[in-house]
């Protein structure tokens, strides 16, 4: 048997395991933070009582907290200098809510003392913009009309989003790391308040090597593709 006929077999059972992976790291984060989502802090804190208090103690008052809909869709905008708490986390009171708040204020911090990492990050957002929507048509294009260069480049424009996903695992690992740092050393969050919470962004943490792992597979039957085109 010709050896890109393995290696397109190896490449289709590696993109099956990537997203059972994929898909069990996203049930086991809803499912944690459901769990979580129940337990309430003994100090009656809000998920955006918390963030507040994080940002200002790090003297970023300047930073706004707003509400945004949905669950789980929280996000630090470090372009309009805004921490976004979902309706899951912005009012609640459950340990999970402020594990993922004290989260998002762990990524503006970062922005604030120039963490290297997440400047990287920032850095090659716009080229894995293109190659997340390019890279795959145009390596198909260029299998199609006997192209390698086509392909070539659309190796190129994909390996950038492989990196970003590599990247973004000490960004988020960092983000997680002050978090609880914050929460325990502030007295926010003790005991078993503070083991619910890393129990969430440990959850959280895992989608994010998923989705590393499905890059990466993918950019393995890419590879597969421009031997093909040989």
């Amino acid at each position: 048997m010709p050896y890109y006929y393995y290696g397109d077999s190896l490449s289709l059972w590696l993109a099956l395991a990537a997203l059972l992976i994929s898909l069990a790291a996203s049930w086991n984060v809803k499912a944690t933070y459901s769990r979580y989502n129940k337990v309430y802090n003994r100090r009656g804190l809000t998920g955006a009582q918390v963030a507040r208090q994080i940002l200002n103690d790090n003297g970023l008052a300047h930073i706004r907290i707003e509400r945004v809909s949905g669950s789980l869709t929280d996000h630090f905008d470090p372009s309009a200098g805004v921490v976004r708490l979902s309706d899951s986390t912005y009012d609640s009171t459950s340990v999970g809510a402020i594990g993922v708040a004290a989260h998002e204020c762990g990524h503006a911090v970062q922005h604030d003392v120039g963490y290297f990492p997440i400047r990287i990050r920032s850095a090659v957002i716009p080229l894995t913009r293109i190659g997340s929507s390019l890279a795959i048509p145009l390596a198909v294009l260029g299998v199609i009309f006997s192209f390698p260069m086509l392909v070539d480049i659309g190796i190129l424009l994909f390996s950038a989003v492989v990196f970003f996903q590599l990247i973004t695992l000490p960004v988020e690992f960092n983000a997680s790391a002050r978090a609880m740092r914050t929460l325990r050393d502030h007295h926010l969050l003790e005991g078993d308040e503070l083991s619910g919470a890393r129990k969430v962004l440990t959850a959280a943490a895992l989608t994010y090597l998923a989705a590393l792992l499905t890059a990466l597979v993918n950019l393995l039957r890419l590879l597969a593709m421009r031997r093909r085109s040989d």
